[in-house]
């Protein structure tokens, strides 16, 4: 008997493949409908499935409502500060210019080898391995912003310099790796060890690497108002750099990894950690594989599609006179849209929800296109609500295991 989850997935699946594209040109923010934040997603369900779906999506919608109302609010005194206006006009040329080159390797550099890593306790919410151990690894991060005018006041934020991951070992040898990528706000390791279900992974005999994204945990200032705030609160530009932050740091991890004699790494992330692994896919060729889950894919559309987060964008893009088009242009050297997989086909994955209304299908349906629609998995469920995860999470290991990626 089919369940409702394999109705949900079945017919998701039709629904895209029978679709033609939504993109139909490069470069892809010129050729995105501009009504894309508006549009919207169904799914031709049954009833039960229909109602699993939907509830699910009305618990995204209140969320997601709360969420973008707290950052939206305490976004305002910076985002559109008049001396960020402007500096976000003067500077975003070079990030168009960029992303229109396609070539992730000018904006994401490697890093340079031989960084010291240091080794702390573990908090006390987090997992403990019946047979491996835990610790908590950081170094100091070299990463300066690209662009020089933005140097000093990034670099500002003293906090964000320090990078942090969490790192499960079974200890008897180097293992294949998972590094998981958490999402916005969501930076918690104990969180995201049981939401991504980790130890699950680790027991397959997986090492594992959490790693906090910029701006998040500690990471965060002392007077931020809550973790991440800092990534989305300091304009276009800034926001191009922290991601530039991000990946650097996490190659920084897989160096040590690399160093340590692991002898493969995959990555898989949540939300903003899938919109990132998904990049990440496009800039280092040593990943076995990529599996983004519930990814975001075009950050300047959710932006406009949340409300009432939107409003507040939509103000500032009037303020700087700036048109949908080029505010996606400001951004997309961020998205994995702008760049092709340095990753085979037969080694990327995407796992989405089909109720999901923070990251909703049509985002994965882009990057799904982009990657020559790769292997996908859909669930019944939202953003937070992974309705029979058990399915993906065993297509996850089919999947692993097909490519070799086993420990």
């Amino acid at each position: 008997m089919v369940s409702p989850a394999q109705r949900v997935s079945r017919v998701a699946n039709q629904t895209y493949r029978h679709a033609g594209p939504v993109i139909t040109g490069q470069p892809w923010w010129r050729h995105l409908p501009e009504d894309f934040p508006a549009r919207s997603d169904h799914f031709d369900l049954d009833a039960k499935a229909h109602v699993m779906v939907q509830a699910t999506a009305r618990v995204d919608l209140a969320l997601r409502t709360g969420l973008a109302t707290l950052a939206g609010l305490c976004a305002i005194p910076t985002t559109l500060r008049p001396s960020l206006v402007t500096l976000d006009r003067e500077q975003r040329g070079l990030y168009q210019r960029l992303a229109e080159a396609g070539d992730a390797a000018a904006f994401y550099r490697r890093p340079a080898r031989g960084v010291v890593m240091r080794r702390h306790q573990p908090g006390l919410l987090d997992y403990r391995p019946p047979v491996g151990e835990v610790d908590v690894l950081s170094f100091d991060s070299a990463f300066e912003p690209v662009n020089p005018a933005l140097r000093e006041h990034y670099l500002g934020f003293r906090r964000n310099r320090t990078a942090w991951a969490e790192h499960w070992r079974h200890g008897d040898r180097p293992r294949p790796t998972l590094i998981a990528i958490h999402g916005f706000t969501a930076d918690p390791y104990w969180l995201n060890s049981r939401f991504l279900a980790l130890p699950w992974f680790y027991k397959l005999g997986y090492d594992i690497l959490l790693v906090t994204l910029p701006f998040h945990g500690r990471r965060q200032e002392k007077t931020s108002p809550y973790s991440g705030h800092g990534w989305f609160s300091h304009g276009f530009c800034h926001m191009n750099e922290t991601m530039a932050h991000a990946i650097h740091d996490i190659r920084v991890f897989m160096d040590h990894l690399e160093d340590s004699g692991v002898p493969q790494m995959g990555v898989t992330g949540i939300s903003l950690g899938g919109y990132t692994s998904a990049l990440l896919a496009s800039v280092d060729d040593r990943l076995a594989c990529a599996i983004p889950n519930v990814p975001v894919v075009s950050i300047m559309d959710i932006m406009l599609e949340w409300f009432p987060a939107g409003w507040i964008v939509r103000a500032g893009l009037k303020l700087g006179d700036i048109s949908i088009e080029e505010a996606r242009a400001s951004v997309a050297v961020q998205s994995a849209l702008s760049y092709k997989p340095l990753l085979p086909h037969n080694r990327l994955m995407l796992i989405a929800g089909a109720g999901d209304r923070f990251a909703p299908p049509k985002h994965t349906r882009l990057l799904w296109e982009h990657w020559k629609r790769c292997r996908l998995h859909w669930f019944p469920g939202n953003h937070l609500i992974h309705l029979d995860q058990g399915r993906y999470l065993r297509a996850m290991r089919s999947f692993m295991r097909h490519i070799g990626f086993v420990p």
